[in-house]
């Protein structure tokens, strides 16, 4: 296992890191969870294409995706490239045809499409059943990221011989998408589907192929990328703010309890990283990861947690005020906390894997 960065790595982080600076120094997030605009600039910078397979992107995969996604959450950007790229596009590259790649992925690397990810959980699924031309998907999911706005959708739907990855245009007749309020804003949606008819045309793989297994390891990876972003701009927010914030004539960093939460901060992201980039190492070779996978989730879950609640705490009233720019990093971090399933769904999955691997 070697943790040191590919010299791609370091270019990819380094130009989205000056270019998100540069937008976030002159625009606020409105909420919506996209600008158009900075998808644009992403794009013309080629850093939608780089991490995509050749002959669509740049030939770079998950480790570079990786790298980007902890700078968008350094600045909690605007920006669907966790599901659009990370997820989407690379699973069209991986699982799809020409045709697919060209009509689905080659857009989103030139920035003129954007993808929303609807995975199963215990509580929102879609269903298939085989139809004369297709496939016929039925089911909703409560709150897709990116649903509001996005062009188009990677359904996860489960059929009589294993799970199944559908793309749909967000016209498809019979897809209904209801713009929701969570958190963070109002980028997620309501996604039913009512006896949608599906062309084969629009079908990634093969039922039980390991395509939605694939796409959910992904998806959660990109996911720890995106937190470790979050909770290291959020912790050294909290020590800056720690070294200036004076009470009794003393920096509250020189208070024995804020020095032990910082600590136990710095802790706790350190080992967002560690597990992240091991999961996301053994994924990119192709090795078994899914125990791997589980751990850094949990870890991004617990961890980022713990280092939102701190930083509020050492804030204290200022943490809360919309106006200050340290809510947002709270937010995000809560959200991402439960995206692709939180501490105890990961817990679980850890124990399914290691008992699978028992077995074997």
């Amino acid at each position: 296992m070697d943790f040191t960065f590919t010299e791609a790595q370091d270019d990819l982080s380094g130009l989205t890191r000056d270019l998100l600076a540069d937008w976030t120094g002159k625009n606020t997030p409105d909420g919506t969870g996209f600008d158009r605009s900075l998808w644009s600039s992403l794009a013309r910078a080629g850093l939608l294409e780089a991490a995509l397979p050749a002959p669509i992107g740049g030939g770079f995969g998950l480790l570079e995706q990786c790298s980007v996604l902890i700078e968008i959450g350094r600045t909690v950007a605007p920006t669907p490239y966790l599901t659009s790229v990370a997820v989407a596009a690379s699973a069209i590259a991986a699982f799809g045809d020409d045709a697919q790649r060209q009509r689905w992925a080659a857009p989103v690397a030139q920035g003129d499409l954007t993808f929303a990810v609807a995975l199963a959980t215990e509580d929102d699924r879609f269903t298939a059943t085989p139809a004369p031309t297709g496939w016929q998907v039925s089911g909703s999911h409560s709150a897709v990221p990116g649903g509001a706005f996005a062009d188009a959708f990677l359904i996860e739907a489960h059929t009589a011989d294993g799970p199944l990855l559908f793309v749909l245009d967000r016209d498809t007749p019979g897809l209904r998408s209801t713009e929701q309020q969570v958190v963070d804003g109002a980028d997620a949606a309501l996604v039913e589907l009512d006896a949608v008819s599906v062309d084969v045309a629009n079908v990634l793989g093969a039922p039980g192929d390991g395509g939605a297994g694939w796409a959910r390891r992904r998806a959660t990876v990109a996911a720890c990328a995106y937190q470790l972003g979050v909770v290291e701009r959020a912790l050294e927010l909290t020590a800056e703010y720690a070294l200036t914030r004076k009470q009794f004539d003393k920096p509250i960093g020189s208070f024995q309890a804020v020095r032990q939460r910082l600590a136990d901060a710095y802790l706790d992201v350190d080992a967002v990283r560690l597990t992240l980039w091991h999961a996301a190492w053994r994924e990119s070779q192709g090795l078994p990861a899914e125990a791997d996978v589980a751990t850094a989730k949990f870890w991004a879950a617990e961890a980022g947690h713990r280092v939102a609640h701190t930083m509020v705490h050492v804030h204290a009233s200022i943490g809360i005020f919309l106006e200050y720019p340290v809510h947002r990093y709270f937010l995000a971090a809560k959200r991402t906390e439960f995206l692709f399933g939180a501490a105890t769904e990961q817990l679980r999955a850890l124990a399914d894997a290691l008992s699978a691997g028992a077995r074997t």
